[in-house]
């Protein structure tokens, strides 16, 4: 845990501006029914985006997106099968994509011929090369089960299809057809909602961070050229292993592009000689949108996930259109980020201020769960620490507000989530841009439909919405900038 230092700034007086009504109002409509899940690249995205550029309108702040608009626009480029242009056929018969069998991935290929049948993936003596394999799916190590997104079904069910779909690539089957068990029949269709939505980039913007292996790690295998990879139902056991049945698979991939966006509002700077530096306030707006049903819902509405950070965005942005501080203040929602971050790393290639004058970037993502006093602080410690003066700064905010207890297990490079590597602030800190995550981290709801707004700890959310706040505000008004870490090097 992170100590508390002495230091206890005051409050502003436009601080009262941020109400946990005005929060509550806010996540009811943006994570309410009516947005359908925000997924980036659908109109429910466009839709909350809208909403949030009104509603900045409204509380006061310019507009400072492209051509003096509140939005700044990108293009996801999006790589999925093509349920037209492929096919699987198990004898005479066409299998329907997406409910017999499902791709699991957007790897093309063509395989025709008699399947062989692996009983243990485990016998290396058996020689797959060239072939079309079909074995039972069977239990993945425990240890590969993720514990934190979609349900445990369909992380079992992934956990599964890397340990013997990817072990058969590397050896050479020429595709893979997993029948199964009654675990992954239960997120079967999971499993088809997530593959058929296909991969996702962004086009003209940032690479994705990948974390460097830790020293002496065994460094991975090289990949082996993708091929199909597919789930079958339990149902299809008996045609598919029967002597004699033969599979033809075409597997078919496109790409198209889809709009997405930033949303951007400012509140100038009161300070001549500061007012061309800026805070920013970070969020993003979209998540997954409309999907498989979970305890009979199929709208996955992320309330916490990140309706909490979007609504008290907009509860800081009224308290500093009451207040402006000394530098200047920019109110970003990031598109897309669900998608991986693309919003973020489209904005970080093209920001609408040169990145230099960024003193902060204050990124929340899931500040609204979890036990009513603790929190975490993303970027507080080494090696993900880049800027020790804006922890301090964090550090006598929180206990001139929250006076949360800090949670540093979640910052360190040995967490299995790695949860600092995936949120928005990332690509700016790697540019050198001071930058911190603030989160309550994650619960079993996260990436299910029962994220609502119902399930929030409104108090909470509004301790951490002043928490938040009152860094902005010390970081904007100090003498001097932040200082970034000169020993810093994200991984």
């Amino acid at each position: 845990m992170l100590a508390q230092q002495s230091a206890s700034p005051r409050l502003p007086a436009a601080a009262s501006r941020i109400r946990e009504g005005d929060l509550r109002r806010d996540l009811a409509l943006l994570a309410g029914p009516g947005m359908r899940g925000r997924e980036a690249g659908t109109p429910d995205e466009m839709r909350a985006s809208m909403w949030l550029a009104e509603q900045m309108r409204l509380i006061g702040l310019a507009p400072f997106g492209e051509d003096s608009s509140w939005f700044q626009w990108f293009a996801m480029r999006r790589s999925a099968v093509s349920t037209a242009a492929s096919s699987v056929r198990l004898g005479d018969r066409q299998l329907a994509l997406w409910s017999d069998i499902t791709p699991t991935s957007a790897a093309a290929g063509d395989a025709s011929g008699v399947p062989l049948v692996v009983r243990d993936v485990r016998d290396t003596t058996v020689d797959v090369r060239g072939r079309i394999v079909v074995t039972f799916l069977v239990a993945p190590p425990a240890a590969n089960i993720r514990s934190t997104t979609n349900t445990w079904a369909v992380n079992y069910t992934r956990a599964a299809l890397a340990a013997q779909g990817l072990v058969l690539q590397r050896r050479g089957a020429a595709a893979v057809v997993l029948i199964a068990d009654s675990v992954a029949e239960a997120g079967f269709a999971g499993i088809a909602s997530v593959s058929s939505r296909g991969g996702y980039d962004v086009v003209n913007g940032s690479p994705r961070f990948v974390r460097p292996a830790a020293p002496g790690a065994t460094p991975p295998p090289v990949p082996a050229r993708p091929v199909p990879i597919l789930l079958a139902h339990y149902a299809l056991a008996g045609e598919l292993t029967a002597p004699g049945a033969t599979l033809d698979i075409r597997i078919r991939p496109e790409v198209f592009e889809t709009p997405s966006v930033n949303i951007i509002g400012l509140v100038r700077g009161t300070d001549p000689a500061l007012r061309d530096e800026y805070v920013v306030f970070s969020s993003h707006q979209d998540h997954d949108g409309v999907r498989y049903q979970v305890d009979g819902d199929s709208v996955w509405a992320g309330a916490d996930d990140n309706g909490s950070t979007s609504v008290a965005l907009l509860a800081i942005a009224r308290a500093w259109v009451r207040q402006p501080a000394k530098r200047s203040a920019l109110f970003i929602f990031h598109g897309a980020e669900e998608r991986g971050l693309l919003g973020s790393r489209y904005h970080a290639v093209h920001p609408v201020v040169p990145l230099e004058r960024m003193v902060a970037v204050l990124n929340g993502d899931m500040i609204g769960r979890n036990h009513p006093d603790t929190a975490a602080l993303m970027g507080s410690q080494p090696p993900h620490r880049n800027s020790a003066d804006l922890v301090r700064m964090a550090i006598e905010a929180n206990a001139a507000t929250a006076r949360f207890v800090i949670d540093s297990t979640w910052d360190r490079p040995a967490h299995p989530e790695g949860w600092y590597f995936r949120s928005d602030h990332v690509p700016y800190a790697e540019r050198g841009v001071p930058a911190l995550f603030f989160s309550t981290n994650l619960h079993p709801d996260y990436h299910t439909p029962r994220d609502t707004p119902e399930r929030i700890n409104y108090p909470k959310l509004m301790r951490m919405t002043q928490w938040m706040y009152l860094t902005g505000w010390i970081a904007a008004n100090a003498p001097q900038r932040p200082a970034t870490d000169s020993s810093f090097v994200l991984r």
